[in-house]
């Protein structure tokens, strides 16, 4: 029997320096962390995160800082906790700034992949409910956070929908399914011509009636 437990311990011994590695990384992930944080709430706040987009070069509206605060899994917008942001860095191996400034752009690659970007969409929407219990964007946040998000890829949608939106008097809030929706409206549907568009299937009234609209417009035109 005491052999059998020296062994237990020699392994255990054995599997010490993995640990001690990943807390150097942790610990130097925390540093850069301190160097943003409000220390009376033992969190980045908004001055802080304008203090990390100043010295990554980066505005804090640019599409870039929210792909961030998604990497972390951010749960309140305008603010990092120290675990977020070990979550976040530690996946980007980046424990300086200047490391942080390199992964930016493969963060954008990584966002960029079809199986990571629905996602990271739907994040968007969830990210900019600064409200408790809040779970809809009134329309004005929603036509600055579709322009930042899909607007890129899917610009002519992006545009004709926020024009829609801002003209319209039905809807004064969005709602995740309305979001969702108008995301797989842009991979699916041909636009302008919108000839694969059937009103007959479960889209949400809202693109029913933008529809509507573009083809009242065409037709008028």
């Amino acid at each position: 029997m005491p052999r059998v437990s020296k062994r237990k311990s020699d392994a255990v011994k054995s599997s010490e320096p993995a640990p001690k590695k990943v807390t150097k990384e942790v610990e130097r992930i925390d540093s850069f962390f301190a160097s943003y944080a409000n220390t009376s709430i033992g969190m980045i706040d908004p001055e802080g995160v304008e203090k990390l987009c100043s010295d990554l070069c980066v505005e804090h509206t640019d599409v870039r800082v929210l792909m961030l605060a998604w990497k972390m899994d951010a749960k309140k917008q305008g603010y990092f906790t120290q675990d977020e942001w070990r979550m976040g860095l530690k996946s980007l191996h980046a424990d300086t700034i200047k490391k942080l400034k390199k992964q930016l752009s493969e963060l954008q690659k990584e966002v960029a992949k079809k199986e990571n970007f629905e996602d990271f969409y739907r994040f968007s929407f969830r990210y900019c409910l600064t409200e408790d219990k809040q779970k809809n964007l009134d329309i004005e946040t929603a036509c600055v956070l579709l322009s930042l998000v899909l607007g890129p890829d899917f610009n002519l949608q992006v545009d004709s929908f926020i024009e829609f939106l801002k003209i319209q008097k039905e809807y004064k809030v969005i709602n995740m399914d309305q979001w969702t929706n108008f995301y797989r409206f842009c991979q699916e549907i041909e636009f302008p011509d919108l000839k694969n568009y059937d009103d007959c299937l479960a889209w949400p009234i809202i693109l029913d009636n933008f529809v509507d609209w573009l083809r009242e417009k065409s037709t008028s035109a």
